[in-house]
């Protein structure tokens, strides 16, 4: 097997936590869990299993899986999201990899995105290729604090994982909610500035984007709900960059940066 570390960034995730370290350990010998303080047995249950867990307010999607990546003894790294597996194609071709005999630093694979146990495939929700294997002393994840990736040219390989997205349309609404806030912030600290103008031109954009640029106007009512939820998404992240300087909000004390430790 190659010597390959698996990091898993979690908070309050006990009921996903088991499956993601089991199908990690399919490939890796060692696994790192960064836990952002849970209140569940997130943390009991990845010790059971062997992790090794370390604990750190959440700092913003890149940087935590960027810290989570420095924890790992080995050069390369599977980041694992808690929610997300491997498929048996995937597993199948990293356990006969040869890491290191090329010039490949990194490896993107394609995702299933589900919502509860439904598949959903329209406007562009598959194939989402991301990047989850690569060699964190050649590249690694961006600073982006909301949906963070791995700034690299990658290998693409044709094999699965599986993303549980969303349990029920419920808990999408949800994490739109919690994604939008997140990006507003980050925004903010970038310096993006407040408009009237903004939410509505970028939300309708995205729509049609969605719409007719990615097909969802031929995918039926999951194209629709997938253009109808990024514009949604799109709106409320820029409504709430409005709101942080209305409020006159310090969007850069959301993301405390604390030493962490490992308990």
């Amino acid at each position: 097997m190659n010597k390959i570390s698996g990091t898993i960034i979690t908070l309050n995730n006990e009921n996903l936590i088991t499956d993601c370290i089991v199908s990690l350990k399919k490939v890796c010998d060692e696994i790192i869990v960064l836990d952002s303080l849970s209140l569940d047995k997130t943390t009991e249950i990845a010790k059971e299993l062997g992790a090794k867990v370390y604990f750190q307010d959440f700092l913003g999607d890149g940087p935590q899986k960027k810290l989570a990546a420095s924890y790992a003894s080995n050069d390369w790294v599977f980041s694992l999201d808690a929610d997300e597996r491997l498929e048996d194609d995937l597993i199948e071709f990293v356990n006969s990899l040869k890491l290191g005999s090329s010039n490949c630093s990194a490896y993107s694979f394609r995702r299933r995105n589900f919502c509860g146990k439904k598949w959903i495939k329209a406007a562009s929700f598959y194939p989402d290729r991301v990047i989850r294997l690569y060699n964190k002393s050649q590249v690694n994840y961006t600073m982006s604090t909301s949906h963070a990736y791995v700034d690299s040219a990658a290998q693409n390989v044709d094999c699965h994982l599986l993303h549980y997205t969303y349990s029920s349309y419920t808990d999408w609404i949800n994490k739109i909610n919690f994604y939008s806030t997140t990006s507003a912030k980050t925004m903010h600290i970038a310096g993006i500035k407040r408009s009237s103008i903004r939410p509505i031109t970028h939300s309708l954009f995205s729509f049609f984007k969605k719409m007719f640029l990615k097909g969802g106007i031929f995918q039926g009512i999951d194209g629709f709900t997938v253009a109808l939820t990024t514009m949604f998404n799109t709106y409320m992240k820029y409504i709430k960059l409005n709101e942080l300087y209305d409020n006159n909000k310090d969007s850069s004390k959301h993301f405390p940066v604390k030493k962490s430790d490992k308990k």
